[in-house]
């Protein structure tokens, strides 16, 4: 990777709390068909920077060895990807609202997105962020 960081990167704030969210199960979706998934897990500060591909314990087989740079570099204009954030269990079984948390973009070849979700129990927001 030719970064510390991949072009689509996100960060989340509990606003209920106060405070980064840290340890939220975060999937990535997109590219051109067959779609790919990644997946990771926001740090301390809330934020995710980087994706591993993304492995079902269905699956069988060798775990995928592509990279987000490479599947965005096969883009030939643009394309749409959705985050999917685990809400439900970063707040608890019965204690939010929103289980899981879609938001869906269309990326442009060679731009970086950085998507900040703000979250609490029972309302979200988010944004294109820099």
């Amino acid at each position: 990777m030719a970064s510390e960081k991949d072009l689509i990167t996100c960060h989340v704030l509990d606003t209920s709390a106060g405070r980064p969210a840290k340890g939220i199960r975060v999937k990535l979706e997109g590219g051109h068909a067959p779609l790919k998934t990644f997946e990771s897990q926001t740090d301390d500060d809330g934020r995710i920077k980087t994706w591993l591909p993304y492995s079902s314990e269905l699956e069988a087989g060798d775990v995928p060895t592509y990279a987000l740079e490479d599947v965005l570099a096969e883009v030939e204009d643009k394309s749409v990807w959705t985050l999917r954030f685990d809400t439900g269990a970063y707040f608890g079984d019965g204690n939010t609202f929103f289980p899981e948390v879609r938001v869906t973009f269309v990326v442009n070849k060679g731009q970086h997105y950085h998507v900040p979700l703000l979250l609490s129990p029972y309302s979200y927001t988010t944004y294109r962020g820099s």
